[in-house]
């Protein structure tokens, strides 16, 4: 598996499992998909929008609120991340064999 493969596992188990876990693992987990979903954006090109409601920024949000956010906040928020990762994991898998065929 790729980094990128444990991540999405890390993130849909973490959410089944997210009331076993300390505030500061569901915000560092958060953290870090908040992060690789920048990247991923930043790999295929999309920029971020100014007038547009991104879910990034409320997912940064529940982060930062982990202490306080309700777990079903936090376990809701690690599935739209681990969804957000695996739909650009498949975009640079398209963007990455539509090179190799060229």
């Amino acid at each position: 598996m790729t980094a990128t493969t444990d991540l999405i596992a890390e993130l849909f188990r973490a959410a089944n499992e997210v009331g076993m876990l300390s505030p500061f693992e569901k915000r560092r987990l958060l953290e870090r998909a908040v992060a690789t979903i920048r990247e991923g954006r930043d790999r295929v090109g999309i920029r971020p929008s100014r007038t547009a409601p991104d879910k990034v920024i409320d997912i940064q949000t529940v982060a930062a609120s982990c202490a306080s956010a309700p777990d079903v906040l936090v376990s809701h928020a690690m599935l739209e991340a681990a969804d957000m990762i695996r739909t650009l994991k498949i975009v640079l898998d398209a963007k990455a064999d539509a090179l190799r065929d060229e």
